[in-house]
């Protein structure tokens, strides 16, 4: 039976006695969630401007999602890769016709996606594009973040998710963000090149937005020399940045994904998070027959991978995002938000700039990296209403719930810049 927790207080020491102490929360003990707002335990309502990381685009609780849940849990939750189920190919005949590729493999977690891709990517290499086996070498870019099993932390440039955690997988070669140069002549002095795994945002690093042109002239080079580019959607796919994808650039599609001339396809793409509206751990790695059948039974498994429960809600999940227009609204009020946004730092000395694309933003604050402005800020955001988390000591990220408003989001900005304005540096 759960402890019934009676103060905020009460819940952060219990975390703190029992848990490892592997996050730094910002102080809100939350107990109530209901599309954009969320409500702590003593019922104090926020806006949330963080969407779990990306995982709640859909907003939290969607009543579809939740109705999906109940109906499929009253049913069969689990069975394992052991048997079939009456689920599964029905959710893989959609996420494949969805994205627009010929399989799928199913998983829960980002970070087993993100595994899982670069073992197909490998294994592909090998029995595919003539690299001798156990050589391969992925090209990542500098300030990734994939997540932090040990082989994704060895390429790892966060020092803090890394240090004492190795020995660390060889095998991975680093460049910079948002240079072609530097991975066109990587692919040319380098053998055994299996693939360039990126991000087409960097959302952890900053939400850093590379040129236009980048993915597009990454995909060619990578053509080019017969390697696998690899799109790392985790948290910028599904609508967040005001596209289906981001890969698919700046499209203007109205409805569904029409696959655009600014759509740059991914050889490997990687989704989670919003995949399921945050009701239930979901990933995906989606690719063609000739990439995803190097995959027989017994070289990758996962028991929860493709279960019925999480399939069913991965559907009504995607269904919401196409029915509801979510990319489309991200897009709009996302260009609202930077606009407002650009006004304030124009007459603020405190706030340098503002980045990002759809509903996936940054603002920069005048000060340095180590420093613990963007923290302050955000624990000042909380008492004004508004959950926020800073991604270095300088950079606060936004992004509410694809369902938010126009007039929401016109609020929140109000707050944004009234939380600034009166801030006083500690």
């Amino acid at each position: 039976m759960i402890e019934e927790i009676k103060n905020s207080q009460q819940a952060i020491d219990m975390e703190d006695k029992y848990g490892a102490h592997n996050y730094h929360p910002l102080p809100a003990v939350l107990a109530k969630g209901d599309g954009v707002f969320l409500w702590d335990v003593e019922g104090k309502k926020y806006y949330d401007f963080l969407s779990s990381y990306s995982a709640v685009n859909q907003g939290h609780s969607h009543p579809r999602i939740l109705e999906t849940l109940k109906k499929q849990a009253e049913t069969l939750t689990l069975t394992s890769r052991a048997f079939h189920n009456n689920i599964l190919g029905p959710f893989e005949k959609y996420i494949t016709e969805y994205f627009g590729f010929d399989k799928v493999l199913a998983m829960n977690s980002g970070a087993e996606a993100v595994e899982s891709a670069l073992k197909i990517a490998r294994k592909w290499a090998y029995e595919k594009n003539g690299v001798a086996p156990n050589a391969g070498k992925i090209i990542v870019a500098e300030q990734n973040f994939h997540g932090r099993t040990t082989t994704i932390i060895s390429f790892s440039s966060d020092d803090t998710a890394k240090n004492n955690f190795g020995p660390y997988t060889a095998g991975f070669i680093k460049i910079p963000y948002n240079d072609t140069e530097a991975l066109d002549k990587i692919l040319q002095g380098e053998d055994n090149i299996v693939g360039f795994l990126v991000e087409p945002i960097q959302g952890e690093a900053g939400v850093f937005r590379p040129d236009n042109d980048y993915l597009k002239k990454c995909k060619e080079i990578c053509h080019k020399h017969n390697v696998l580019f690899i799109a790392d959607e985790i948290q910028t796919g599904i609508a967040r940045t005001g596209s289906l994808l981001a890969v698919c650039g700046d499209c203007t599609c109205e409805g569904h994904c029409e696959k655009q001339s600014t759509y740059v396809e991914p050889d490997i793409l990687i989704l989670g998070k919003a995949l399921s509206g945050g009701f239930y751990p979901v990933s995906a790695v989606l690719a063609n027959d000739p990439i995803m059948e190097v995959l027989t039974p017994g070289t990758h498994g996962s028991t929860f991978g493709g279960n019925p429960l999480g399939a069913a809600i991965a559907v009504t999940a995607l269904d919401v995002v196409k029915d509801e227009k979510l990319a489309q609204n991200a897009r709009k009020l996302g260009q609202l938000f930077r606009d407002r946004m650009q006004k304030f730092v124009d007459k603020s000395e405190f706030v340098s700039l503002v980045r990002g694309k759809g509903l996936l933003n940054a603002i920069v604050v005048n000060d340095s990296p180590d420093s613990s402005t963007a923290w302050d800020i955000c624990m000042a955001l909380k008492e004004n209403g508004l959950l926020a988390k800073p991604t270095h000591g300088n950079i606060i990220r936004f992004a509410p719930p694809l369902v938010i408003t126009e007039e929401q989001l016109n609020e929140c900005c109000d707050i944004i810049e009234k939380t600034i304005t009166d801030f006083k540096k500690k």
